[in-house]
């Protein structure tokens, strides 16, 4: 029975296989795509991804039914919660410049099959969320025409009464699926072209509905006497900015276009904190005029502004918010369309993916092959797929994909920066050069175990510290973490700090509701993850970081991007648990692809080497001490001439 056991060395084996890390090229800047998107183009795509729908339809429903005008609150804290996310994306674009987003950051820092779950959720999110807003288009035009589409479509194609499908195939939400994938695989620049295109148009009402809704602003609507500012007080607020956190998800596009970008170094965070500013400025303007222009009360959720301007009797203005709202949704359909495919290429590329889709065409520089497949696949969602259902599955994937990539940015701030070797000479054995005071980041090799001893102390006695070591001013009384590798207690660290965060918020969202547990146990329960959290926070400062670069760096790390996994955890736990069901059969569906295909195909899987047969010898000296060499044996090899066989020895032995 032992026999069929695997061993402890198969399973660590099979464990560093699974934790490990993508080894990035030496010129991070060379790529197959076209390198033509300036900061201004990834800004427009960033305000594309996140000023979709929601400015028109989020605001009023959030107004109405959580936050009433404080909904400009809401707005608010969900915009400095997104700027977390955000901060850790713009420093992984700048420093990464590869497409890939969450994906590729996760797998440079954390391992591999984090990374591959990662990009297969959002894999599935872009797919949703593009045939979701797809279908809202459809439906939105439709309501200006008196819904005379759905009608005819019901009439003269049918409905359906199945379960997971919708009421009527959606020819129109397909149809424009379909344009918007024919247009995205002419090339990055047509595509940021025809988004410049809406983006101008979306912000063009989006100025006219600021400058008329303060003209016809009414500050009685803010008053007691309709109900006061906040109505449904601070959990209404709170509520409210679980809602408004989602208008925020679409920046992401902007660090998976990073290869196509001219100079990703500067565009990338710049990009970012406009895009970001911008439409944290345009969801709360709007929300101010809306409140203002009638009473929060009367809001229509499903088309606030244009009822608001109707009832003030400006009804000609509804066409104006009708024209951008379709402009906006068309932008948010370019975003998904356009980061979908890089995503699956970046994937597909390391191995990790079917390798079809890691195919460039060599006039438009675009995965084409990605493009045309998940457009269709998009477009069949919207055709026949109720979607309603499946809408919800989008934030998990988001904040999955968030909470990875601020854990990410600890990891890799605390490591030493890697350095390929160079390739030994065909037939030959390396041999390096001894060098006088290693810089930071540089490989070592070490002639026998008591010289590594010896550099270790030597190390230890410089007043500079390579990241991951920990700091001079703590040595003294955190003196037994010292013997560990650089980076290790960090790593151990920011574990402990996931999975006190994951108890601290589910004491939170579940304690008092579905647990039923005692104030007293509650509150030491919150104690103690508390604690937890923030020594683990504690422990990782105690360690040194990497030193300023010339790329974008988040400010205050671990504390930053801490806050950014607590907050998004605390939001996933809000979820459904129908929710974490889909999310589990889609993540069991990913783990059979990655057994079954990625883990075989990996890059990094073919980079490493073949297991060799070891021989060790050992020679004690007089004074007592033991050397250890380790000689690697090519299976059928002889021994040299004079020289014992020492496999056969030790056997003998």
């Amino acid at each position: 029975m032992a026999r069929w056991l695997p061993r402890s060395t198969d399973l660590t084996r099979f464990c560093q296989k699974l934790n490990r890390v993508k080894t990035l090229e030496d010129d991070m800047m060379e790529t197959s795509f076209n390198r033509c998107l300036s900061t201004i183009d990834l800004t427009l795509l960033g305000i594309g991804g996140m000023v979709g729908s929601g400015l028109y339809v989020l605001t009023g429903t959030v107004a109405k039914e959580i936050a009433g005008p404080a909904v400009i609150v809401s707005f608010i804290i969900a915009g400095f919660a997104s700027l977390l996310a955000a901060l850790c994306y713009a420093e992984f674009g700048a420093r990464v410049p590869k497409t890939g987003s969450a994906y590729m950051f996760t797998y440079v820092s954390v391992g591999e099959i984090w990374a591959f779950l990662i990009g297969w959720n959002v894999l599935l999110e872009y797919m949703i969320g593009g045939a979701a807003v797809a279908r809202a288009w459809s439906g939105y035009l439709d309501s200006i025409f008196n819904h005379k589409i759905k009608n005819f479509t019901e009439t003269h194609v049918g409905t359906w009464q199945v379960p997971f499908l919708a009421r009527y195939p959606d020819f129109l939400a397909a149809a424009i699926l379909l344009v918007a994938t024919a247009f995205i695989s002419f090339g990055a620049k047509v595509s940021s072209w025809l988004n410049h295109v809406f983006s101008a148009i979306s912000m063009g009402v989006i100025l006219f509905i600021l400058i008329m809704g303060f003209v016809l602003a009414q500050p009685k609507n803010w008053s007691a006497q309709e109900g006061g500012f906040a109505p449904y007080g601070l959990s209404g607020i709170m509520a409210g900015t679980a809602t408004c956190f989602y208008a925020f998800v679409g920046f992401d596009v902007i660090a998976a276009s990073s290869e196509e970008a001219r100079n990703p170094q500067r565009a990338v965070p710049r990009a970012i904190a406009f895009s970001l500013g911008l439409a944290t400025g345009a969801y709360i303007l709007v929300s101010v005029v809306l409140t203002l222009m009638v009473p929060w009360h009367t809001l229509d959720p499903d088309s606030a502004l244009a009822d608001a301007f109707y009832r003030r009797g400006y009804a000609w203005a509804g066409f104006l918010v009708a024209a951008g709202s379709i402009c906006a949704m068309n932008t948010v359909l370019l975003s998904n369309l356009f980061s979908l495919p890089r995503i699956v290429y970046a994937m597909a590329e390391d191995g990790l993916f079917f390798r079809v889709f890691a195919r460039v065409h060599p006039r438009t520089q675009v995965p084409v092959v990605g493009i045309v497949v998940f457009g269709l696949l998009m477009a069949l969602l919207a055709l026949v797929f109720d979607l309603e259902a499946l809408v919800q599955f989008l934030s998990i994937g988001t904040l999955l994909a968030y909470t990875f990539v601020a854990a990410s940015i600890i990891v890799l701030r605390f490591q030493q920066q890697k350095v390929d070797a160079p390739a030994p000479a065909a037939g030959g054995r390396p041999s390096p050069e001894p060098r006088e005071g290693p810089s930071a980041g540089e490989l070592k090799e070490y002639e026998s175990f008591s010289d590594k001893l010896q550099l270790v102390d030597r190390d230890k006695s410089k007043e500079h510290r390579e990241p991951g070591q920990l700091k001079a001013a703590f040595e003294p009384y955190l003196e037994f973490l010292s013997d560990f590798y650089p980076g290790e207690v960090v790593t151990v660290a920011v574990v402990t700090l996931m999975v006190s965060a994951i108890c601290l918020c589910s004491i939170l969202v579940f304690g008092n509701t579905h647990l039923h547990l005692p104030t007293w146990s509650y509150s030491l329960l919150l104690v103690l993850f508390s604690l937890g959290f923030l020594l683990s926070l504690l422990l990782i400062w105690a360690h040194e970081q990497q030193r300023s670069t010339q790329t974008f760096q988040i400010p205050l790390v671990p504390l930053s991007p801490a806050l950014s996994i607590v907050l998004n955890i605390y939001l996933m736990l809000k979820l459904s648990y129908m929710t974490w069901l889909r999310f589990a059969v889609w993540l069991l569906l990913g783990l059979l692809v990655y057994f079954g295909y990625g883990i075989w195909h990996s890059k990094e899987n073919l980079r490493e080497p073949r297991p060799q047969r070891v021989s060790a010898r050992y020679v004690v000296f007089p004074s007592g001490s033991l050397e250890e060499r380790v000689q690697a044996v090519q299976p059928g090899s002889q021994p040299a001439a004079g020289l014992p066989d020492t496999d056969t020895d030790d056997c003998k032995r």
